[in-house]
């Protein structure tokens, strides 16, 4: 896995936070260590999220996804564009 992109993932969730103020209270977050590895993994392979041509779309499914299901958040695509579309950047 490329340890580069996803330092940049990190780097993204860090910036955006979703989590706000509760991340204080999470003690192993490691700064989005985890998520930015599982949508790593997500975006390199089709399991779960079948490949499209439209990359953006998945990458915001992929963002979205895993975070609401790491954290049982309640993001919506909208929540999800900006970050996922700088990670689509990153990436291409």
């Amino acid at each position: 896995m490329n340890e580069e992109h996803i330092e940049k993932i990190k780097e993204i969730l860090n910036g955006w936070n979703p989590l706000a103020e509760k991340a204080n209270q999470i003690s192993d977050l490691n700064e989005y260590n985890t998520e930015a590895v599982d949508i790593l993994f997500h975006i390199n392979t089709e399991i779960n999220f079948k490949n499209t041509k439209e990359s953006q779309v998945r990458i915001r499914n992929i963002v979205k996804e895993v975070l609401n299901q790491a954290f049982d958040l309640y993001l919506t695509d909208k929540d999800c564009d900006d970050p996922s579309n700088a990670i689509y950047k990153i990436l291409n």
